[in-house]
């Protein structure tokens, strides 16, 4: 196939005391997303995207939150480790759209940094990195601002 595509949803809570780390970037926020790594929820949803894409599965097969390696551990390192598996198939990123769901902070003023880190991790122009962003109208946990949610589709190529 010279086609793949990839989709996938992650969410985390926040919590007071920790950094809020998103798309890459660190934002200044009173909170931070809680998990076993960085849990930059774009980040894992663009890895266990590429990762869908080639048909292996999801995130928690191939970094485990049981396994130490992966504790605290920076999640662009994780996006870069799915990109590779791409990469060894012979496949590139075509394009990727991707959605913040949050609250609050206001993601705006963050997109265009996200872009340039996702696109420079992924090897490819920023104009192949959409980046949108929406609130939760003060509905559910995301308009309560209990957690962020973020989704990704991803197109690969064979090249």
């Amino acid at each position: 196939m010279n086609i793949r595509i990839g989709h996938s949803t992650d969410i985390h809570r926040l919590v007071p005391n920790r950094d809020l780390i998103l798309g890459g970037i660190k934002i200044d926020f009173d909170k931070g997303l809680l998990g076993h790594s960085d849990a930059d929820c774009l980040l894992h949803a663009i890895s266990e995207a590429i990762i869908g894409a080639l048909g292996l599965g999801d995130i928690g097969t191939h970094f485990p939150d049981t396994n130490t390696e992966y504790k605290d551990i920076d999640s662009k390192i994780l996006l870069t480790k799915a990109y590779h598996y791409a990469k060894e198939e012979g496949y590139k990123i075509n394009n990727l759209d991707a959605t913040i769901y949050a609250e609050k902070p206001r993601m705006a003023p963050h997109i265009n940094a996200m872009r340039l880190a996702i696109a420079k991790l992924l090897e490819t122009n920023t104009k192949n990195v959409n980046i949108k962003a929406t609130r939760g109208e003060k509905l559910g946990f995301i308009g309560r601002g209990e957690g962020i949610a973020c989704e990704a589709v991803i197109l690969l190529i064979k090249h």
